[in-house]
C-alpha cells in the first residue's frame, strides 16, 4: 500500500497493469511522484492484466525477436523503439536492460501477486518483479525465480510455493481481467480513482495528482 498521511478519506486507486509491459513501471513512478507531493491518502490495489497471454512461458529468442513477430513490425524499428524506450525510462531512474530481458507469459507472476496482496506485501512484490523482469534479466515465468522473489520481500517461500503450483489465484487474476474487460480497459497501465474515475496511460505526475484531487473533492461533496 502506498499512503501519504492526512485525516481525510483515502483515495482508493485500482491499477490495471502487467509485468511485461514498459509502460507500467514508468506509470508507476510517476503516479508514486504525484502521491508524494498530493496531501492526502492514498490506498492503492494492483490487478493483473496479460498484455500477451499467448506468451510461451520459455520463449527462445531476444525481446527484438518476440516483438517484431507480435507486432509484426521491422526488427529495426524495435530496436529503436526500445532504445527510446530505455532513454525515457532512465529518466524515471529505471534501468531497462532490454538485451538481458528473458520474455516470458506472465500468468503466474499475476496469481504471486494476488498472495502477496493477501501477504499485505503486494506493492513491494510488484517493484520486486518490475525491477527484475525489466532491469535485471530474471525469468519471472517460473514457480522457482518468483518464489526466490517473494522471499526477497518477506513472503514465506513455502507458502507461495504451493500456492502458484496449486493455482490457487487463477480465479483472482482472471476476476481482475474480467474486470478489465468490463471496465473497457484494452490497455495498461490503467488507473481507477474511487471506482469512478479513469485515467489510461503513464501520464504525467502532474495529471494523476489533478484526479487524486478531483476524486477526494468529489468525495467531500458526496459525503457533506
Amino acid at each position: 500500500m502506498i499512503v501519504n498521511t492526512s485525516a481525510a478519506r483515502p483515495v482508493k486507486v485500482d491499477i490495471w497493469s502487467d509485468i511485461a509491459c514498459p509502460w507500467c513501471f514508468v506509470g508507476k513512478r510517476r503516479f508514486e511522484r504525484a502521491v508524494a507531493s498530493w496531501a492526502g491518502d492514498v490506498e492503492v490495489e494492483f490487478h493483473s492484466f496479460e498484455l500477451a497471454p499467448d506468451t510461451p512461458v520459455d520463449f527462445e529468442g531476444s525481446e527484438v525477436d518476440f516483438l517484431a513477430h507480435h507486432k509484426g513490425m521491422d526488427p529495426a524499428q524495435v530496436e529503436q523503439m526500445l532504445g527510446q524506450m530505455t532513454e525515457l525510462a532512465a529518466a524515471e531512474g529505471l534501468a531497462y536492460d532490454f538485451e538481458a530481458l528473458r520474455h516470458t507469459k506472465t500468468l503466474l507472476a499475476h496469481q504471486a501477486l494476488h498472495f502477496a496482496k493477501d501477504h499485505g506485501l503486494q506493492a513491494e512484490l510488484k517493484e520486486r518483479l518490475l525491477s527484475a523482469y525489466f532491469e535485471q534479466g530474471r525469468h519471472v515465468g517460473r514457480v522457482d525465480e518468483l518464489v526466490e522473489l517473494g522471499a526477497e520481500v518477506g513472503l514465506d517461500a513455502g507458502a507461495l510455493r504451493a500456492a502458484l503450483e496449486s493455482a490457487q489465484y487463477a480465479d483472482a487474476v482472471e476476476a481482475d481481467i474480467a474486470q478489465a474487460r468490463a471496465y473497457g480497459i484494452t490497455g495498461v497501465p490503467f488507473f481507477v480513482f474511487d471506482g469512478r474515475l479513469g485515467v489510461s496511460g503513464a501520464q504525467d505526475s502532474k495529471v494523476f495528482e489533478q484526479v487524486l484531487q478531483r476524486a477526494a473533492d468529489e468525495a467531500e461533496e458526496a459525503s457533506a
